[in-house]
């Protein structure tokens, strides 16, 4: 032990609402979590050196670091970089497994594999971060080409809100998808968050 208290986690800002949640309400305070702008998730080519980046400002911080992304579409670099830091991360090979757990996650994925996933988040900020950011706003033509292979869209909503429902709903249309609501809740993230950092205990449910 290195006589620091704190443990860092170094997530994607999609996940920051929902970790904090959780920490709060577990009384985590052993835990810090910093966030990289979610927008990475459109260009992640640049999600290794984000993470590294912040990983080795925080050496010499913190009892331990620890990375809340999955593969979040690096090829395989973000994992090769965090065997290299010595630093572990959450499971799966896409953040939204960390939101439905991995079991239902592989359920939904086998079901449709043409599957677009929104999360509160994402479902708030869908204008913005999806139609603005991938330019399908001043280019309408690029939604084919983004969307032409999906099938359906999935909300995976950490908490029951009516706005949030019709907000994704919109975007399933906008998209010409299939609408589907999942209420997956914050356990996944209570796992998640105890598997990486077990040594502070009790937790809730």
């Amino acid at each position: 032990m290195n006589g620091l208290t704190k443990s860092l986690v170094i997530a994607c800002g999609a996940l920051a609402h929902e970790l904090t949640a959780v920490i709060k309400r577990n009384g985590w305070d052993h835990l810090e979590i910093q966030c990289l702008p979610a927008r990475l998730h459109n260009t992640p080519d640049k999600i290794t050196g984000a993470v590294r980046d912040k990983i080795h400002a925080g050496r010499g911080k913190y009892r331990n670091i620890y990375v809340a992304y999955a593969d979040c579409g690096t090829g395989g670099h973000l994992d090769a970089m965090l065997k290299e830091e010595g630093v572990e991360r959450i499971g799966g090979n896409h953040c939204y497994e960390f939101f439905a757990g991995t079991s239902a996650f592989e359920a939904i994925s086998e079901a449709e594999l043409g599957t677009f996933y929104l999360t509160d988040y994402l479902a708030w900020h869908f204008d913005r971060l999806i139609l603005g950011d991938l330019g399908i706003n001043e280019h309408p033509e690029l939604l084919n080409l983004y969307f032409g292979n999906y099938k359906r869209l999935v909300y995976l909503a950490q908490r029951r809100d009516e706005a949030l429902i019709e907000k994704a709903r919109s975007a399933a249309e906008k998209l010409g998808l299939e609408f589907e609501y999942r209420l997956t809740g914050l356990g996944p993230f209570n796992q998640a968050l105890h598997d990486m950092d077990p040594g502070q205990l009790p937790w809730r449910n």
